[in-house]
Parts: structure tokens; C-alpha cells; sequence
């Protein structure tokens, strides 16, 4: 048997995407990935106990810890994004909420663009200042210098979005990591809307990149997940981080110190946050992530030509007060986009703003055919939503509009359908 594609990592994107980090002879041959459904595994005999659970052996004794089908996900992620390891979790929040507590403690502050996901925003403000970690939020991100400004004594990292969510906005992610760097603190890079085909954020200085599989990734609207990819080659210990200096002197015997030189963000975050808080994902789900990842590039070609001529539609209409696109050369996003997004371009998300207000909104979301009115983004399937009374809802107007969000504004995602069906929907929606 001469197969070996599953760890060629010279391979191309659209490759690796159906082959990487899977190796059927490990799973009695089989081409598609099985679904684990078990709860715990056989350990088999006294001293692989002792290995397992001291982690000296990677394997699989209970599915809060890993799963066969989750791992494979996990390898093929990882080579999307050119990392050296990945994490899978239950949702996008348990990833994002998991990272930054593995590299936060009480005292310790975080960073972070205000243009984000109105999830996010919350749990910044309300919940993580109950764990004793405070969040910053910088006071213009099209500024890099607002990011050294915000950076403190206590940071332990910076938070950014590589498309903002609903606003679309580009944050200049070379030049932040280089500022966060300069600081001794890592960059983690929430990249739900861009997608390693679109985007990889290594290549520009990222040191831990954030997921909501449940979008792109996944593309079909039929389950939650989250995922986190380590960049492998940040120092944890320069002093900065001492749980991370007691992570290592803990484990350095048994998992090995060259592996932790490579993977310790996530070999931490798998046994102190994943395994202790159970955020763990369930191997159905990871079968469906598998699955929707082997179209991720044929998915993406597709909602981002669509996403462009919606956005030069909408862009012209009547109605429109103004959209946000990174994709139009209107746009002040536009030398970023084609910066970070020169061949693939800047994502199928955008924002408008009407001319009628709030009634405006509200007919055009009673009015849409195509278009579902639903919170969820990424589908292969068109949605759209009221942001200030869904994702936003209950923020202070300052916060919202801060994020781009306003009562006259809808988030489009744009999904696979026929170009001049969505237009012809969005017209006549528009009236």
C-alpha cells in the first residue's frame, strides 16, 4: 500500500483538505472517517493507565479528553492552517472563552478590538471580569498604535477578528502582531469569516487562530463547534506566563519537553480547560465537520464571487445608505483586503445601513424570499439578519455602533445559490 497522503504536508490546500490526518489502515480501511460513538475506550492493560493518563502516550481512554473521529478533524485543521496542533470544542464561544482563560489569570488583562462579534463583547464584559481577567477594548482599531496603547503591565494577549462581525472591517494583522510581540504577548485571531482557504494568519505573525466551525468550516448549518489552531513556535516561557512555566515543569518528563516546545498552548488547554470544563465536542458533530470541510474550497470560491456581486448591487441601490464590504473599491478596507486576501478575497459577509431607518429594515426582512432571517453565518444557504435586535441585542447604543451596529443595519451572508437570484431577491425585498 503506497497511499501517504494523509501526512504529506507539501500537498495543495484543496488536497490536503480530503486527505490530511487521516490514515485509513489505522481505521480497518476505511475511506470515509468513522464516527466513534462510544463513550470511553478499552485501556487495555496496568501500565498503558499510567501512560495515558500521565500523557506520555497519545490516545484515547474517555471522549471529554479526545475521540478518534475528533482527532482526525483536529490533524486536518491543524494542516489547513499550517499549525502544529488543533483543539476542537463544542462551539465557537467554547473555543475563544477556553484560549484566552489558558493564557489569562485573575489580575491579568486581555486586549481586544471592539469591531467584534456581539457574543464576544458580552462575555468580555460581563463574564470574564467575574474570573478577575479584565478586557480592553482598544479605541481605534484602523489605528495599530491604539493596540501599543492599550497593552499593559498584566496583558496576556491580544484579541482580534480578522473580518469583523457585522461591520467587515480589516484589522492590519501584521502590524498588531508585530506590537503584540514587542510586548511578549501573543496574537489570537478569531478567522470564522475568512477561513484558512482565504486567509492564514501564521503567515502574518498570528500565534493562536480562533474558530466557529459551525460557519464555513462546517457550511451546512447542522451543527456547533469550535476549534482552536496553535502557530508552535511562540515563547511561553519567557516569564511572562507562570502557569505556563508550571505547566511545563509538571509535564516536561512525561509529554516531553521537545513536544511542548511545539504544542504546550494546546497540550494545556486539552487537560486544564477541555477535560476539567467538558466543553468537548461530540463525535457526530466532528464527522459533519469533517465532511463540509472536503468542499471548504469549492464553498469558498463560490460564496465570495456571489458576495461581490451582491455587494456592487447593493452598493448602487437607492436604498442603500452604505454597506460594508472590503471587497468593493469603495471600501476603506479595500488596500487590506487585496493586502491579506489577494487571490481568494476579503469573505462572503457584509453590511448595509438603509436610508428608511428601522421600518426599512423591518420591510426588508418581512420581504425576503432567499434570504432566511436567521442568526447563523457561513451556511451554504443565504441568511440574514437584524443585528441590534439578535447578535447586538441589549448593548448600549455606543457599544453597538462602535461594532457597526445600528438600528437601520443588516449583516448579509452571502451563501452558494445562483448570483442573480439573491440580487433579483434583495431587489425586490428593497423596493
Amino acid at each position: 500500500m503506497t497511499y501517504k497522503a494523509f501526512d504529506d504536508t507539501s500537498l495543495g490546500f484543496s488536497t490536503r483538505q480530503l486527505h490530511a490526518g487521516y490514515n485509513p489502515a489505522e481505521h480497518n480501511r476505511a475511506k470515509a472517517v468513522p464516527i466513534y460513538q462510544s463513550a470511553a475506550f478499552e485501556i487495555g492493560e496496568y501500565e498503558r493507565s499510567i501512560r495515558l493518563f500521565s500523557y506520555q502516550e497519545e490516545g484515547t481512554s474517555y471522549v471529554r479528553f479526545s475521540n478518534p473521529t475528533t482527532a482526525a478533524a483536529e490533524k486536518r485543521i491543524a494542516s489547513l492552517e499550517g499549525g502544529s496542533a488543533a483543539i476542537a470544542m463544542g462551539s465557537g464561544m467554547a473555543a475563544i472563552s477556553s484560549a484566552l482563560l489558558n493564557l489569562a489569570s485573575p489580575g491579568d488583562d486581555i486586549v481586544a478590538s471592539r469591531t467584534i462579534y456581539g457574543g464576544s463583547q458580552t462575555m468580555f464584559n460581563k463574564l470574564f471580569p467575574r474570573y478577575g481577567v479584565h478586557v480592553t477594548f482598544v479605541s481605534d482599531e484602523d489605528d495599530p498604535q491604539s493596540f501599543a496603547a492599550a497593552i499593559g503591565e498584566n496583558t496576556k494577549a491580544v484579541f482580534i477578528e480578522s473580518i469583523g462581525n457585522p461591520l467587515c472591517n480589516i484589522i492590519d494583522i501584521e502590524r498588531v502582531a508585530e506590537i503584540a510581540h514587542a510586548h511578549g504577548v501573543p496574537l489570537v485571531v478569531d478567522n470564522t469569516f475568512a477561513t484558512p482557504y482565504l486567509l492564514r494568519p501564521f503567515e502574518f505573525g498570528a500565534d493562536i487562530v480562533c474558530y466557529s466551525a459551525t460557519k464555513y468550516l462546517n457550511g451546512h448549518g447542522n451543527s456547533i463547534a469550535g476549534v482552536c489552531v496553535e502557530r508552535g513556535d511562540f515563547d511561553w516561557l519567557s516569564g511572562k506566563f507562570p502557569h505556563m512555566d508550571a505547566f511545563y515543569g509538571e509535564h516536561k518528563d512525561t509529554i516531553g519537553a521537545e513536544t511542548l516546545g511545539r504544542e504546550m498552548f494546546t497540550k494545556k488547554m486539552r487537560i486544564e480547560y477541555l477535560t476539567e470544563f467538558g466543553a468537548h465536542i461530540s463525535p457526530q458533530t466532528s464527522f459533519y465537520l469533517m465532511q463540509g470541510l472536503e468542499t471548504l474550497s469549492l464553498r469558498m470560491e463560490r460564496h465570495v464571487a456571489n458576495a461581490l456581486r451582491v455587494a456592487e448591487f447593493l452598493e448602487g441601490h437607492a436604498a442603500v445608505k452604505e454597506i460594508s464590504y472590503p471587497g468593493l473599491a469603495s471600501s476603506i478596507y479595500y488596500g487590506l483586503a487585496k493586502k491579506y486576501f489577494p487571490v481568494g478575497g476579503p469573505g462572503a459577509m457584509m453590511s448595509i445601513r438603509l436610508k428608511g431607518g428601522l421600518d426599512a429594515a423591518k420591510r426588508v426582512l418581512e420581504r425576503v424570499r432567499i434570504f432566511d432571517y436567521m442568526v447563523n453565518v457561513g451556511d451554504a444557504k443565504s441568511m440574514i439578519v437584524h443585528p441590534m435586535t439578535s447578535i447586538n441585542f441589549g448593548q448600549p447604543k455606543e457599544v453597538a455602533a462602535a461594532a457597526g451596529v445600528y438600528e437601520d443595519t443588516l449583516r448579509l451572508s452571502v451563501g452558494c445559490e445562483d448570483a442573480k437570484d439573491l440580487i433579483a431577491d434583495l431587489e425586490q425585498a428593497l423596493g
